[in-house]
C-alpha cells in the first residue's frame, strides 16, 4: 500500500488550523458584544463610596478570620470583595491600550488598596490578639503555587467579564488571591514585624500582576480591539510575557525550598525512627529550618521506651543533612493491641507537648525582654526544665538589678524550673567585715558575690587582712565558690572582690 505523502500531511494539517481559526473568529469572538463589555468595565472602575465600603467590610472579616485562624470566617470576606473591579479594568484597558482608562483603574485600585491596609492595621492594633497564626504565617512565602492560584481565578474572572457571566463567585475567586494577602500586610504594619508584612506584599503584588496580565491575554485573544500600532502591540505582548517569566523565577526558586525542606522532612520520618524496633509509631514530627543549629521535635509512641533515640536520630540527621541538627524526642510508653487506649494516650502526649511548647515560648520571651536580647538569644530545655540567657548591658543597673531580675521572673514561672540569668562582666562589691564577723550588710554581698560568679563561671580574689579574706573565703566556699586569695596583714576589714581575668 502506497504512503500518503508528506505534503498531503500538511495540507491536512493547515486545513484543521484554518477550520479551528475560522470556528474561533465566528462561534467564539464573533458572539462577544466587545463594546457592551467595555463599557460596564469603565463605569465599575472608578471609586465610590459603595466601593470603599465594601472593601473596608470584606477586610475587617478578613483580617479577624486570620487572628482567629478560622478558614470559614477568612472565606466569608471574600464573598464582600469588590476588588476584581478595578482589577479587571486594568487588564482591559492594558489589552486595548486605552491609557486613561488604566490611569484612572489604577488610581482606584491604589486607593482601595492603601485603604484595605490601614483598616486592617487599624483593627490590629486595637484587637487584643496580634500573635502570628498559621492563616497568617501561610501568606507570608509566596511561592510557584500562589502564582497558579492566581493564574486560574484570573482566567475564570476575565471569561465571566466576557461572556457577561460574572457575580459573586467569580468575584470571590479573585478576592481569595488578593485580600487575605493584604489583610495581612495590615497586620505586618500593625505590629512592626517587617517579615509577615514584606513576605504578604510579596504575595498580593505577585497575585495583583498575574490577575491583571491575565485578563489582559484573555481580552487579547477574545479580540478586543487595540488602539496601538502593530508594533507597539507586538511590543505591549512582549512586556506581559517578560513580567511572567520575572514573577515565575523568584517564586519557582521558592518553591524549589518548600520542596526541598519537604524532602527533607520526609527523610526525618525514617532516620528518627531507626532507634526503636517496627512496632514503635511516629507520631508527630516538626522541624525548624530557620534555626541554628535545625531543630527537630518529634512525639514516639512505643511499647519501649529508648534511651539513646535521641543521640542515634541526631547522628543519623547530621549524616544526611550534613548540618548541625538538634533533635528532642518526646517518648510515651503505649499498648499494641488496646487502639482505643492508644489513642487516648495520643491526644493526652499531643496536647501535653502544645502546652510544655506554649510555656516555653512565653518563658524565652520574657527573659529575653529583662535581658535586653532577641526571643532566639534564649536557651530553653524543655526536657531538663532549664533556661539560661546573657544579659546585654543596661544603663545604671547593677549586679543587684539583675539578680533581682532573674529573682522575678523565676516567681512569675514558678517551681521546676532552672532559670539562669548571666549578668555582664561588671565589678564586683566590696564585703564589709567588723568586729571578727561578716556584717549584714557583706552577708548580702556575699550571697551577691556568689551568684555572680556561679552564673558568669569565672575565678574570684579576695584581697584585705588575713582574718577578714579568711572568715570571706569560708562563707563563699558553703556556696560552692572557690577563690583565689591575696590575704594581708592580721586583722579585720572590709574584703576586695575582684575577677581573675584569664591572663592573670
Amino acid at each position: 500500500m502506497a504512503s500518503e505523502a508528506p505534503g498531503a500531511q500538511r495540507f491536512d494539517f493547515a486545513n484543521v488550523l484554518t477550520s479551528w481559526r475560522h470556528w474561533w473568529r465566528t462561534a467564539v469572538k464573533g458572539t462577544v458584544d466587545q463594546a457592551a463589555v467595555i463599557e460596564k468595565r469603565r463605569t465599575e472602575s472608578y471609586i465610590s463610596s459603595r466601593y470603599l465600603l465594601m472593601l473596608a467590610m470584606s477586610a475587617g472579616i478578613a483580617i479577624l478570620g486570620l487572628l482567629l485562624s478560622s478558614p470559614a470566617v477568612v472565606i466569608g470576606a471574600m464573598l464582600l470583595s469588590p476588588l476584581m473591579d478595578p482589577i479587571m479594568g486594568l487588564g482591559f484597558s492594558l489589552a486595548i491600550g486605552d491609557f486613561g482608562w488604566m490611569k484612572r483603574s489604577a488610581r482606584s485600585l491604589a486607593a482601595g488598596t492603601l485603604f484595605a491596609v490601614l483598616f486592617c492595621a487599624l483593627v490590629v492594633f486595637f484587637s487584643p490578639l496580634q500573635t502570628v497564626t498559621s492563616e497568617i504565617a501561610a501568606r507570608t512565602k509566596p511561592n510557584l503555587f500562589d502564582l497558579l492560584v492566581a493564574l486560574f481565578s484570573a482566567i475564570a474572572g476575565a471569561y465571566a467579564v466576557i461572556r457577561g457571566r460574572e457575580g459573586t463567585i467569580v468575584g470571590v475567586a479573585i478576592a481569595t488571591a488578593l485580600m487575605p494577602p493584604l489583610a495581612v500586610v495590615g497586620f505586618g504594619l500593625a505590629t512592626f514585624n517587617w517579615t509577615v508584612f514584606s513576605g504578604a506584599l510579596g504575595l498580593f503584588f505577585t497575585n495583583l500582576m498575574t490577575i491583571a496580565l491575565t485578563a489582559a491575554v484573555m481580552a487579547r485573544l477574545y479580540g478586543f480591539r487595540t488602539n496601538l500600532s502593530e508594533k507597539q502591540t507586538w511590543m505591549q505582548s512582549g512586556i506581559i510575557a517578560v513580567t511572567f517569566v520575572a514573577i515565575a523565577i523568584p517564586l519557582f526558586l521558592s518553591l524549589l525550598d518548600i520542596a526541598e525542606e519537604a524532602r527533607a522532612t520526609r527523610q526525618m520520618n525514617s532516620l528518627v525512627m531507626q532507634g526503636f524496633d517496627n512496632r514503635a509509631r511516629l507520631s508527630q514530627i516538626e522541624a525548624n529550618f530557620d534555626s541554628d543549629p535545625i531543630r527537630v521535635n518529634a512525639t514516639v509512641l512505643t511499647p519501649e521506651l529508648e534511651e539513646d533515640a535521641e543521640r542515634t536520630a541526631m547522628r543519623a540527621l547530621e549524616r544526611a543533612l550534613g548540618e548541625p541538627v538538634e533533635v528532642v524526642i518526646t517518648q510515651y510508653r503505649v499498648g499494641t493491641t488496646a487502639q482505643a487506649a492508644e489513642e487516648a494516650q495520643l491526644s493526652a502526649a499531643l496536647a501535653e507537648e502544645r502546652a510544655d511548647l506554649a510555656e516555653a515560648d512565653r518563658l524565652s520571651e520574657r527573659l529575653a525582654l529583662v535581658a535586653g536580647v532577641e526571643v532566639s538569644a534564649v536557651t530553653v530545655d524543655r526536657d531538663r526544665n532549664r533556661a539560661t540567657v546573657k544579659a546585654t548591658p543596661l544603663e545604671g543597673a547593677t549586679l543587684r538589678a539583675y539578680s533581682e531580675l532573674e529573682r522575678r521572673i523565676v516567681a512569675i514561672q514558678g517551681p521546676g524550673w532552672d532559670i539562669r540569668l548571666v549578668p555582664p562582666v561588671m565589678a564586683l562589691p566590696d564585703i564589709a567585715v567588723a568586729d571578727e564577723a561578716i556584717s549584714a550588710e557583706g552577708q548580702e554581698a556575699v550571697k551577691l558575690v556568689a551568684w555572680t560568679a556561679e552564673r558568669i563561671g569565672l575565678p574570684i580574689r579576695l584581697e584585705g587582712r588575713r582574718d577578714s579574706v579568711a572568715l570571706v573565703n569560708a562563707a563563699l566556699g558553703e556556696r560552692g565558690i572557690v577563690s583565689e586569695l591575696a590575704p594581708g596583714g592580721p586583722g579585720y576589714g572590709p574584703v576586695s572582690v575582684s575577677w581573675v581575668t584569664p591572663e592573670e
